[in-house]
């Protein structure tokens, strides 16, 4: 006799893996490494830096 598996369990199991995938492919392409991401965060803060430096407070 053949063991009794719940379909609907099943297939949300399926989806669950599917979306963990898809996720894990999208992590990988569009994702920034730490590194990067530091990186970014610097070069914004010394723009911002160098702008406030240029304003023009004569009002």
């Amino acid at each position: 006799m053949s063991n009794v598996i719940n379909l609907n369990q099943f297939r949300k199991k399926k989806n669950r893996a599917d979306k963990e995938k898809q996720a894990e492919e999208n992590r990988a392409k569009y994702g920034q490494s730490k590194a990067e991401k530091t990186k970014t965060k610097a070069d914004k803060e010394k723009n911002d830096r160098h702008l406030d430096q240029h304003k023009n407070d004569n009002d």
